[in-house]
């Protein structure tokens, strides 16, 4: 089939799923690089002006899931309990944030990054994504440990959220191992998570025996 020609293969009703699914199909059968919004669009069976109203390039469309998650995990932190640890209260506003995401909802253009040339644009627009969670992050600990310097705190979210990546990652690599993926986002910030708590509890530990 000519790839420039449009194959409308399902009912006219648009989502950023529906959109996310047709270009999956694109990116396996030709390439992320050689697949255009045009393309995208067709196979959705969309006009072109709906892509344009969930995602403002094509590479958005690599971050449905993430995207939605990022608003999703800040509301979840305003929410925790304002007598929780800061950094327990993290865990589990992670774990709340990836509860919503079944297993099911495995995101193809990084797990078959290989087949689908997906690999550059994944590097390159997957680091947006991730300083927006450290900006998140940063803000909570900024408001919930004083104890935090401004610069610890940024530096504290940006090792937090690269645990959650990692721990993300494997979720997507385990194949039908996997299991929740709220599991997996425990299993790759818990260290990191201890490791701050203890660097504090020893500071004002120390701090105490000083006065």
């Amino acid at each position: 089939m000519d790839p420039e020609s449009p194959r409308v293969g399902r009912p006219r009703r648009s989502s950023p799923v529906m959109l996310e699914e047709a270009a999956a199909e694109l990116f396996l059968e030709q390439g992320y690089d050689r697949t255009t919004i045009d393309q995208i669009s067709a196979r959705a069976g969309v006009a072109r002006t709906t892509f344009f109203n969930y995602f403002t390039t094509k590479g958005d469309v690599l971050w449905v899931e993430l995207d939605a998650a990022i608003p999703r995990l800040r509301e979840a932190l305003e929410a925790v309990d304002p007598g929780s640890r800061a950094f327990d209260a993290l865990e589990v506003a992670l774990r709340s944030t990836a509860a919503e995401v079944p297993a099911a909802r495995v995101p193809w253009a990084v797990a078959h990054r290989a087949l689908m040339g997906t690999g550059p644009e994944l590097a390159s627009s997957g680091l947006t994504r991730f300083l927006a969670i450290v900006d998140v992050i940063t803000r909570f600990l900024a408001r919930r440990e004083p104890a935090l310097e401004p610069d610890e705190a940024r530096a504290a979210a940006a090792a937090i959220a690269g645990g959650a990546m990692a721990g993300a990652g494997a979720w997507i690599e385990a194949g039908t191992a996997r299991g929740p993926l709220a599991d997996a986002l425990s299993a790759g910030v818990r260290p990191v998570l201890d490791g701050w708590s203890t660097a504090l509890r020893r500071r004002t530990a120390g701090g105490e025996r000083a006065r």
